[in-house]
């Protein structure tokens, strides 16, 4: 995966890149498993938890990079 935007579904990125799982946390989002927010993207997370989406965006990618 070379970028996560705010349209990557959740499940995607957790599959690719499982350390990002404390990112979510951070956020408020301690239903990882659920097919509702594996199913989710980017953005609407952001909009459910009230983050903000280029913030998230910024820090995932981050964490990805790190990662490579």
């Amino acid at each position: 995966m070379a970028q996560i935007t705010k349209d990557t579904i959740i499940g995607d990125i957790l599959d690719i890149a499982p350390q990002t799982a404390p990112i979510f946390l951070s956020i408020g989002m301690h239903c990882l498993g659920c097919p509702s927010s594996r199913g989710e993207t980017v953005e609407e997370a952001c909009m459910v938890h009230g983050v903000d989406v280029n913030e998230l965006l910024a820090k995932l990618n981050a964490n990805m990079a790190d990662a490579q």
